[in-house]
Order: structure tokens, then sequence, then C-alpha cells
């Protein structure tokens, strides 16, 4: 009795084999168990909420691929072991996986070594032809065509400036010239601005008319002015020489007594002003230099005293998140206003529903827009003025303009809510981090996902896009920075560093080759781009926690126990790309900002 049922194993398994090879994955148990008259045959559709939403995006199973050898001897466990609850996995392989079996062949590296390789890369990505087909993870292709992997043409080239305002920009830069002619071997100001400019629409380009602006004014022209002449004058970030990381500078300003009610900052871009969103449901703007705020005539003739600081009242919810509109350091002394390059608005969004626009010269509420159904976490504004973007919990983003009540597009996508958005630098795509763990870029013209990043292990926190236009930084809530290389749609390195509790902010050097972090862990750490992760042959050092008033040294130790000789914490571990890491007392990081002469500002509130 034995020997013939060991004889029926072996034809039932050679029989499997012969199936498998044919291209019939079905087993003994699947087949029997849909004929069964009892239970009926099992459904083939996906019935729980994550499987119904799959299916009707992909329109396709999960595909699985596995070792022939090594399938077949699941099955046989499987149809052994229905008295165990076999049958439930049996469920899940037939109605959820497309299994692709494959057979070892000898003069390739074997199938545990594979496994072992790809368990030491970092990016844990299936294989081309395993996930969800249409998904094509790991390649951020976002076609629903089955076995698709051609990625979209991107264009990340800057955006060509209008001739009549290149030709204002070149008479204005030729005038500075004559009156401040430069010093010291400094290029002139048109020389720099020859370099830098782009002067033709070419293939890596956006077009002119695909995101139109408004007529350019006097303000437009100062503005472009006073950046190429920052750009010129900054601080130049070199690459690393001998091993020593570029040394960049940090100026924090710590904000006492707010008993936790700040949820957010953001420091105008000519370094005047610096606005908290409160969880009280207002904003307060402060200048960074403690002189009293510029006055309009209206109030002037009031009973106002010139103060450092001021309220802006309107919300009726948590303010989650503001936003300066563009600007440049003040032209000199030049008093008429149309040559003002100071931030003009200033954008909130909150609890409300509601996104605000302030105006910085009556200090006064000019928009309300409506349109979101839930809270608005992230408000952003374009890179060029006019266009801002949106984040909310009702799982979209949206596009606006100032002249306009209504949003112009609308993004749509992600699995849940939106909670950082950020801008391209030319202003051509926008970028969103979701609750679902993954990163999208979205083309403006049409609203169409271009790129979905997929790889970080907790909820995104922060995203910038370098000015480079080439390389995307992401950030979530487990302390873990990517890079990301927009083209190839490809992960490039992971930075680690923080603890968790959030990455909340982060910059880019000028130069596109350093970047710097801010997290609720109470450090600004500075991180080298170009080098790899794995330049020092390994993986990463392991040093005490920052923050807590403890110095990181740049060998990786540290001194001190922390406030109150506190027990030390858990060590973390830190890639070999962290150039300099600065720890506050018990403050945690809101927002860190590169000023274009390559100068990093910080803001946090002291947490005693």
């Amino acid at each position: 009795m034995a020997q013939k049922r060991e004889e029926t194993n072996d034809l039932t398994l050679q029989v499997l084999e012969y199936l498998n090879k044919k291209g019939y994955s079905k087993s003994e148990a699947m087949l029997r168990m849909e004929s069964n008259t009892e239970g009926g045959p099992l459904q083939t559709t996906a019935d729980e909420p994550v499987g119904v939403k799959y299916m009707r995006v992909f329109g396709s199973k999960y595909r699985l691929r596995v070792n022939g050898t090594a399938f077949n001897a699941l099955i046989m466990f499987l149809e052994g072991a229905q008295k165990q609850g076999s049958a439930v996995l049996v469920n899940i392989l037939q109605t959820k996986l497309q299994t692709v079996t494959f057979e070892s062949s000898t003069d390739s590296q074997s199938f545990l070594a594979r496994l072992l390789d790809r368990a030491s890369q970092t990016e844990n990505y299936p294989a081309e032809d395993e996930g969800i087909p249409g998904h094509n993870a790991g390649s951020a292709n976002i076609d629903q065509a089955p076995g698709s992997t051609i990625l979209a043409r991107l264009r990340l080239g800057p955006a060509p400036m209008e001739p009549d305002l290149m030709d204002e920009v070149r008479a204005r830069l030729g005038e500075e010239d004559s009156r401040h002619p430069p010093v010291g071997g400094q290029s002139s100001l048109s020389q720099h601005f020859e370099q830098q400019i782009k002067r033709e629409e070419s293939e890596d380009a956006p077009g002119r008319t695909e995101l139109p602006l408004p007529v350019s004014s006097d303000r437009d022209v100062a503005m472009e002015v006073q950046k190429i002449k920052e750009n010129r004058d900054r601080f130049k970030i070199e690459s690393r020489t001998g091993g020593v990381g570029p040394a960049v500078s940090v100026v924090m300003f710590t904000f006492h007594n707010t008993y936790d009610s700040i949820n957010c900052l953001d420091f105008t871009q000519d370094n005047l002003l610096v606005a908290a969103g409160m969880s009280e449901s207002y904003i307060r703007v402060w200048t960074l230099d403690g002189n009293p705020l510029p006055s309009t005539g209206a109030q002037s003739n009031g009973n106002l005293q010139p103060s450092a600081s001021r309220r802006l009242i309107g919300h009726s919810g948590p303010v989650y998140n503001v936003s300066f509109s563009p600007s440049a350091e003040p032209l000199g002394t030049s008093a008429d206003p149309s040559n003002s390059t100071f931030s003009k608005y200033l954008l909130s969004c909150s609890a409300d529903k509601t996104v605000r626009l302030w105006s910085l010269e009556s200090w006064t509420c000019v928009v309300v827009y409506k349109e979101h159904n839930d809270i608005v976490w992230d408000v952003r504004w374009g890179p060029f003025g006019h266009y801002f973007l949106t984040g909310s919990y009702d799982r979209t983003a949206r596009l606006w303009s100032t002249d306009r009540i209504e949003s112009l597009r609308m993004f749509v996508g992600h699995d849940s809510d939106v909670d950082v958005v950020c801008f391209h630098p030319n202003n051509a795509y926008v970028f969103t981090g979701s609750c679902d763990k993954t990163v999208r870029m979205w083309k403006v013209t049409d609203a169409v996902a271009v790129r979905m990043f997929t790889g970080h292990a907790g909820n995104l926190t922060s995203i910038a896009c370098s000015p480079s236009g080439k390389l995307l930084a992401s950030a979530d809530d487990s302390g873990t920075i990517i890079l990301w290389d927009l083209a190839p749609g490809k992960l490039l390195k992971r930075m680690r560093g923080h603890q968790k509790g959030g990455i909340w902010s982060l910059t880019w050097s000028a130069e596109s080759t350093v970047l710097v972090s801010g997290a609720g862990d109470g450090t600004v750490r500075v991180w080298d781009v170009v080098v790899p992760n794995d330049a020092a042959g390994g993986q990463g050092r392991v040093i005490g926690e920052g923050g807590a008033g403890q110095k990181i040294n740049v060998d990786g130790g540290t001194q001190g126990q922390g406030v109150g000789g506190k027990k030390k914490g858990k060590d973390v571990v830190v890639t070999s790309d962290q150039i300099s890491a600065f720890p506050t007392k018990k403050s945690p990081v809101y927002k860190v900002h590169f000023t274009r002469k390559n100068l990093v500002l910080a803001g946090g509130a002291y947490m005693p």
C-alpha cells in the first residue's frame, strides 16, 4: 500500500511539472475545489476593498516569479495540509496571484545567490516582470499597459525667458555694470547673465505657452536683475576635497514661549520676514532684523504703533502651512514701488478647508479659495509666482492662479491624503507626496502623472526639487531621505541620520550639490548629494542620538549625555554622505531655507 501511494505521488508530481511547463499552473486541489458541488466554485473576483481597487486600476493579478521546483513543492505541501487551513493560501494563489515559474539555468547565477544579492540592494524593488502589471515598481513608470517599460519623456530644462524681458534685463544689467564695475576678478553681471540664460526653446525645455504667465512688469525685470546679482555673488559650494565636505553654516531662529502652538514656518527669499502658522488659527509675521514692519498709509493714520510683528486673523481652524510669494533682496535704495522686489503676498492653508491670500502691503486677506473638501495640509508658490499648489486630506492636489478663484487643475491618483507638494523649477511639473508612501510627478498642462516613486517605508513629510531640475529629494517620518533621478525615474541613494519623528523641511544649494534637512529630532543636517553613501566602504556609521544638547563630531562620536544627565539614547545609523549635523538643545526644526547666496536659515520652537 505504501509503495502504491509513493507511485501515485510521483505520477502526480510528473503531471504537475508537465502542466507547469505548458503554462498551466492550477493544481489538483484547485481543480477539485472549483468543481466542488457542496461549496461551489471559488470566486474569481477581488472582494476586499484593496483588491477591488487594484483590480479596477490595473486590471490584472499580481505577478510572482518563483522557481518551478519550489512552486511544485509548495503545491504538494498545500494539498496535504487542507485540514490545517491551506485552502486560504490556495484561494490567494488562484484569485490574487499570477505565478510565473522558471527553471534555474546552469550558466547563470543561482536563484539563492540572486535572492541574497537583491536583499543587499537598497531599492528592494521586484523584478521588471514581477509585481502589479502597469505599476512597474522601481522604474517610476505609471503606464498601465501590461509589460510597458517605456517612460514618458520629460522636459527638465530651464524655462526660456521672454525676448522682451530678456532685452530689458540685459539693458538693466549693463547699467548696473557701469554704475558698479566688477572688482577682484569678478565677471560682470552681463557676462554672468549670458552664461546663465537660456535663449531659445529646445527639446529639453518646456515651451513658453505651456503655462502662460502675465505680461512682464518692471518688478519682474528688477527681480531677474537681482537674481543674477545674487547668483554671481553667492558663496560657491565646491565638491568634496580630500574626503572633507564643503563648509556650510546655519543661522537658527528659535521661538520661545510658544507652548507648542507653532505648526509651520516660512522665510521670505529676501531674508527679511518670517511667518508662523499657529494652532490657534492665526498667522504671525516677524521681521528677522527686529525693525518695525512697513505700514501703509491707511495704517499710519490709525492708532497702530510700529511693531516688529503682526497678526493675520481669518482662519477658523489650525494653520498647517504658510508660503511667501517669490522675492529678492532689495535693489539699492530705490523707492520706486514698481521696482520693489519685496514679497507682496502670503498664502496660508488651514483645517477649515480653505486657502487664504494675504496682502503684505495692507496686511489684510485678499482672497479666500474654497474647493477642497477637507483639511488643506500644504500650499506652495510656483517659481515665478502667479501660480500656486495645494495638497489636501481629500486625496487631491490642486493648481491655482491668483487671478481666479477656481482651481485650474486637479491632480487625482493618490490612495491617501496629499501631505506635501512642490513645483519643478521650470514650472511645467509639480510633485505630490502622500501617506500612501509614494511621490508622484505630474505634468501641469494636462494633470497627468508622468512618474511615480515608490520606496519609502513611512509617510511622506517633505519633498524638494533641485534648482537644476534633475533631482528630487523626498523624506518620510521614519528619518530617511531618498534622492531620485527624474529623467530615468530611478532611486539614487538613501540618506540616513535623522531619528524617527519626521523630516519636516528640505532645501537645496544653488549648485544642486548639497542638501540640508531639518527634523523633529532637533537637528539640522547637511548632506553631500554628489558622493554616493557607500563611498566610505560601508552602510553608515553608528553614533549616539543628536539633539537634546549633544555635540555630534565629524568622526561620528558624541559628547555628553544630554540635558540633566539623562541616559544616552539609542544608536542611530548615519550614512557616509552626511557632511555635518547641527543639534539644537530642545527645538524641533520646522523650516530650513537655502538663500540664493548659499546661506542657510533654520527655524524652530523651543520645547522645554
